[in-house]
C-alpha cells in the first residue's frame, strides 16, 4: 500500500540492496539506488537508479536530491566527502560521523579497546620490526592479518603460519593499511543485528551460530543454542557500541566464543549475511528495521515468528555441476518450508549468487539442531558448497 514517508536512498546496488527494495515495495515506500552498473541486482527493483559508485560522492549529492533519507549497503564509502553533505543538510541513517570509526578496521579495534569490549589482541603491521620480525610478547605463529578496508568473504584476510609468510606479506602490501590479530581459539561463532531508532530505542535479532568454510558465510542456524548471560553478553557490547557512536541504523556484530569467552571479530555498520532467516523468521526482517528507520517511520518489534530458522548461502558452481541450474533451484523450492532467494547476478564460481531459508518446527534446542543438519545436508545434496 502507498506510504507517506517519501523516498530513500542506498548507496549500493547489490543484493543488500536489492533486499531493501524489497521491504520498500512491500511497505509502499519507493528506493532509489546508487551504482554502478544498470545489470546490479537491485537496479531492475529500484524505483529509480543513479549511476555512480558507492564513493561517487557527486553521484550521492545527486540521490540525495531525490530522496529523504539515505542509506548504505556497505561501508565503503567516501566518509570526508558524504561528511560534507552531511553538513549540507543530507540525512544519512546512520550517519556519516556515526559511521567513520566503523569503515576501517584499524580504527574500529582502537575504539573496541576505548569501549574495554572484548575482541582478539592486534597491532598495526607498521609496528612489525622488518628486520626482527617479533611479534608482541605471548603471540605465537599463526596469527591473522587483516587489510583495514574493503575486505569481504576472506578478501583481505590472510593467515600468516610463519616467519617467511609475516616477510612476504610485509614486502607486499602497504603497512599502514593492515593489522595483525593474535590467533584466537573458539569453539563457536556467533552474530548478532541490532537496530536503533532516532528516539535512541535498541531492538535486537536472536543471536545466531554461523558456520564459514573457507571464510565464507555457510550457512546460519537462528536461533543459536546459548544460554541467557551469553545472549545479554552480547547484547550489552552491541548496546554500548549504538550507544557510545549514537548510531542510527542497523548493525551486525560477528564473535567468537570460545575458552577466551564472547570476543567481537567484526563490526558490520550494516545489515548483514547472518540477518537474511529475519526476512521469513522475524515480525520484521533487518532489512525492514533498515527501511524503517531510514524513512523515519515507527520501527517495529523483530521477535521469531517461527521455532527458528536455517539460513543457506548458495555460491556459483562450475560448468561441471552434477544438475543445471534450473534443476538446483527448482529441487530447492521444492523443500517444505524453504524459501529461496535469488540475487539475478550471473552465476560464478564461489559467488553468492542466493540463499535459501527454511523455517524449522522443532520447539527445543537440541531438535531444531538435528532438523537443521537433516535439511542443511538435503541444500547441500541439491547445491554442494564449492569451498568444501
Amino acid at each position: 500500500m502507498p506510504n507517506d514517508a517519501g523516498t530513500i536512498g542506498v548507496v549500493g546496488g547489490g543484493q543488500l540492496a536489492l533486499m531493501l527494495c524489497e521491504a520498500g515495495q512491500a511497505r509502499g515506500i519507493p528506493v532509489v539506488v546508487q551504482s554502478a552498473s544498470d545489470q546490479d541486482p537491485a537496479a531492475a527493483s529500484a524505483q529509480h537508479q543513479v549511476i555512480g559508485t558507492p564513493t561517487d560522492a557527486a553521484a550521492t549529492a545527486s540521490l540525495a536530491a531525490c530522496c529523504n533519507g539515505i542509506t548504505f549497503e556497505n561501508e565503503w564509502i567516501a566518509v570526508e566527502a558524504l561528511l560534507r553533505l552531511e553538513r549540507d543538510g543530507v540525512s544519512f541513517r546512520p550517519s556519516i560521523q556515526s559511521l567513520k570509526p566503523l569503515v576501517n578496521k584499524l580504527s574500529q579495534r582502537r575504539l573496541l579497546n576505548e569501549l574495554a569490549l572484548p575482541s582478539p589482541d592486534w597491532v598495526g603491521l607498521d609496528e612489525i620490526d622488518r628486520k626482527t620480525l617479533e611479534l608482541p610478547d605471548d603471540w605465537r605463529f599463526p596469527v591473522m592479518a587483516k587489510a583495514a578496508h574493503g575486505g569481504y568473504d576472506g578478501k583481505g584476510t590472510r593467515v600468516i603460519k610463519d616467519r617467511v609468510a609475516l616477510s612476504e606479506l610485509l614486502s607486499s602490501v602497504m603497512t599502514k593499511d593492515w593489522l595483525l590479530e593474535a590467533w584466537v581459539p573458539y569453539d563457536r561463532e556467533l552474530a548478532l543485528v541490532v537496530s536503533r531508532d532516532q528516539q535512541g530505542r535498541i531492538r535486537s535479532f536472536p543471536l545466531v551460530e554461523t558456520h564459514q568454510s573457507s571464510q565464507v558465510c555457510d550457512w546460519v542456524l537462528a536461533p543459536a543454542p546459548a544460554e541467557q548471560l551469553l545472549e545479554a553478553t552480547a547484547y550489552n557490547i552491541a548496546a554500548s557500541l549504538l550507544t557510545h557512536l549514537n548510531y542510527v541504523g542497523v548493525m551486525a556484530l560477528e564473535f567468537f566464543y570460545g575458552p577466551q569467552g564472547l570476543m567481537v571479530n567484526e563490526v558490520a555498520p550494516r545489515t548483514h549475511n547472518s540477518g537474511h532467516f529475519s526476512i521469513e523468521a522475524c515480525s520484521s526482517s533487518q532489512f525492514d528495521q533498515q527501511l524503517c528507520i531510514t524513512a523515519g517511520l515507527p520501527v517495529p518489534s523483530t521477535e521469531l515468528v517461527a521455532a527458528g530458522a536455517l539460513m543457506v548461502n548458495l555460491l556459483g558452481l562450475g560448468p561441471d555441476a552434477e544438475f543445471s541450474l534450473d534443476e538446483r533451484l527448482s529441487a530447492l523450492q521444492a523443500i517444505p518450508d524453504a524459501h529461496l532467494h535469488w540475487y539475478g547476478k550471473e552465476e560464478m564460481p564461489a559467488r553468492k549468487v542466493g540463499h535459501v531459508t527454511v523455517l524449522l518446527q522443532q520447539p527445543d534446542a537440541d531438535g531444531r539442531d538435528g532438523e537443521a543438519r537433516e535439511v542443511l545436508e538435503r541444500i547441500r545434496s541439491v547445491w554442494p558448497n564449492p569451498l568444501n
